[in-house]
Order: C-alpha cells, then sequence, then structure tokens
C-alpha cells in the first residue's frame, strides 16, 4: 500500500453547460500571460513602452502554438497518419501535444514579424521575456497532470505521480512524476536567468541565450525518463538528441555574441528612452525647448540697437536701473552746461531762488557801470 504519492485527476475538462473548461489549456493561459506580465515589467526597466511586449507578443504566440503543434504532429505522425488513426486529431491541439522545440523556432519567426514591424531589435526583445517564458513553461507542464501523460519509469518514491487512466496504452500504476521535475527545473532556470542578467549585464540575446542552454541540459535527463513511445537514434530518444544540438548552438552563439557585440543595447525602443528629468523625450518637446531659450535671448539684453540696455557700473546695476530710479544719468549723458557750477545749493535754499538773486545783481552792476 502506498503511503504517499502525487494524485491525477480524474478528469482533465469540466463542462460549465455546453463549453469545456480544459485544464490543458487554462495552464497553456495562465503561461502566456505570466510570460507577457514579467516580460513587459523587464522590457520598461531597459528602456521600453509599456504594451510593447504584448504586440509583439500577439504575433508570436500563435506562431508558437502553431509551431509546436507542427512538430509534435511531425516527429509523432504515427498518432495521427497511422492505419486505424484519424488525422483530423493532429488538429486537436486542447488534446495535448506542443513540441517545445517547434513553439520556440516558429514562435521566434512571429517575434521577429512583430519586432520588425516595431523598428525593434529582435535580440533584446527575446532577452526581456526570456525568464518568462521559462516561467509559463512550468505552468504549462502542468497541463500533462491534468491529461496523464508524458511521465517516467515506474517508482515507489513518496512523490510518485498515481496514474489511473487506461487510455491509448496507458498502464496504470505509480510513476516518475517528469511534469514536475521539468516544471521545477523551469522555474529554476528562469530565476537563473534574471540572477546573471542582473550580475552580469546580459543583452544582445545573450539572456534568451542561456535560457535555452539551461533548459537543455534539464530536459536532456527528464527526456532520458519517459515512458511514452518516441523515436530513437543510436539508443536516445530524438529529443534528447535534439536538446544536444540546441544547447551547443546556445553556448555558441553566447561565445560569439559576447566577443562581437559586448555589453548590453543602450536603446532597445527608439523615442522611448527617459532623459535627465524622468520624461520622455520627443521631437516636440525638443523643439519647444530651443525656441523657449531662443526667445528668452532675444527679449533679454538685445531689445534696442544701442546696447545701453545690460550695460552695468561696477556694482552690477543696470544704468537704465539708476535712471529710473532718479539716482542721476550716467556721466555720458549729464547736461550741465560748461562753466556752470555743479555744486549742489545751500541746505534750506530752494533750486532756483538763488541763480534769481545773481541775476539781479548782475543787472545793477551794468547800470552803475
Amino acid at each position: 500500500m502506498e503511503l504517499a504519492y502525487i494524485p491525477s485527476p480524474s478528469r482533465g475538462v469540466l463542462h460549465l453547460g455546453p463549453i469545456p473548461l480544459r485544464g490543458y489549456a487554462f495552464c497553456i493561459i495562465i503561461g502566456v500571460f505570466l510570460a507577457v506580465w514579467l516580460g513587459n515589467r523587464r522590457w520598461i526597466a531597459r528602456g521600453g513602452r509599456a504594451g510593447t511586449v504584448a504586440d509583439i507578443a500577439v504575433w508570436a504566440v500563435p506562431f508558437g502554438l502553431v509551431g509546436g503543434r507542427l512538430y509534435h504532429v511531425i516527429t509523432d505522425y504515427e498518432l495521427y497518419f497511422s492505419a486505424g488513426r484519424d488525422w483530423v486529431d493532429a488538429f486537436k491541439i486542447w488534446e495535448g501535444g506542443l513540441g517545445i522545440w517547434g513553439a520556440i523556432a516558429l514562435g521566434a519567426l512571429g517575434a521577429w514579424i512583430g519586432c520588425r514591424r516595431r523598428g525593434i531589435p529582435l535580440p533584446a526583445w527575446a532577452d526581456a521575456v526570456a525568464p518568462g517564458i521559462a516561467f509559463a513553461q512550468a505552468a504549462g507542464r502542468w497541463g500533462n497532470w491534468f491529461n496523464q501523460e508524458l511521465y517516467g519509469r515506474a517508482t515507489d518514491l513518496p512523490w510518485a505521480l498515481h496514474i489511473t487512466s487506461s487510455t491509448d496504452g496507458r498502464v496504470p500504476g505509480y510513476y516518475h512524476p517528469t511534469f514536475l521535475y521539468e516544471s521545477l527545473w523551469c522555474v529554476g532556470v528562469g530565476l537563473l536567468v534574471i540572477w546573471a542578467d542582473r550580475r552580469f549585464t546580459l543583452g544582445h540575446g545573450r539572456a534568451f541565450a542561456l535560457y535555452v542552454a539551461a533548459y537543455c541540459v534539464g530536459r536532456f535527463w527528464i527526456e532520458y525518463m519517459r515512458v511514452d513511445d518516441a523515436h530513437h537514434i543510436l539508443g536516445l530518444r530524438l529529443n534528447d538528441w535534439t536538446a544536444i544540438g540546441v544547447f551547443l548552438l546556445a553556448v555558441l552563439y553566447i561565445v560569439l555574441s559576447a566577443r562581437k557585440r559586448p555589453g548590453r543595447e543602450e536603446v532597445v525602443e527608439p523615442g522611448a528612452g527617459p532623459d535627465a528629468d524622468g520624461t520622455e523625450t520627443t521631437a516636440a518637446g525638443t523643439e519647444g525647448e530651443s525656441g523657449t531659450g531662443a526667445k528668452d535671448k532675444d527679449d533679454s539684453g538685445a531689445k534696442d540697437d544701442t546696447g545701453a540696455e545690460g550695460v552695468k557700473d561696477g556694482t552690477g546695476t543696470d544704468a537704465a536701473d539708476v535712471e529710473s530710479a532718479g539716482l542721476g544719468k550716467p556721466a555720458a549723458e549729464d547736461s550741465t552746461p560748461a562753466g556752470e557750477s555743479a555744486v549742489p545749493p545751500e541746505s534750506g535754499t530752494e533750486p532756483g531762488a538763488a541763480t534769481a538773486s545773481e541775476a539781479r545783481d548782475e543787472a545793477g552792476s551794468a547800470k552803475k557801470s
């Protein structure tokens, strides 16, 4: 008697009236939303616009689903095109069967189309969404649990998966929960990419390549444990050979990219980077600032052609300010006639009174003479 095990759900679909709610589909949808949410946060942190990741995901996700299904159908064609099989089942994606290799390959094509339309580099976008894709895979693998598929060899470990279905050649029993192993591995891959990206400032697609390489390492040993039907080459399952080849390509890309393009992209989305005051720099804003500065210069210090305004004395006071305050005119503008005394009158004597007295005295002197 088993004391502990992971139970399998009695069914993988619930019906809400005529609408089927499939656990596999829910896991895929949750994974997509998780990847877009985290990718959007990372994209904004790198200087991109909010919403760009979702806009490109509109292209990448459908392409990825088609690519994943094509890879599965091509590599397991006997499940759909052999004797006694219905080829229409190849289109029933909700029943399970997505190959991650095809999903990434064709999904990258869709992402490239989306990036071209937005005018942004695909490697930078891929770096932003890389850990989110790993977490999306972790969520998507639970769809295999709902469908009771893709389990490993028989085991008596306390975390063994209890398979109860006998359809499609399944044998009820206790098996390694390879879906759980891969789910946990993908979580670790996502955390590794986030750490390495912060530690080494990865750019130009190297964060995405690290995700691919790390995933392939885990997929190799997990794939080796599985017991579902698969094509074998030299004693290894086809997906094992695929993991080896993709791992080598990812590592080669990391090495060559680091030599050719070290560091990280300074601009990932043209026109979206913040300037010094934290606001987005736009053409209109730049033009407005330039126009304001020119206007200010014209209004200050260049109002007339004489150059008098803005001329300051040794104290830093404008000559115009001195004149307007009634403190006297500049020396160049003194209108005192030559020969007149500039000595101020005695205190208590009105200006002009002394002048009239002097005129009378001069007139009397003239008569006497």
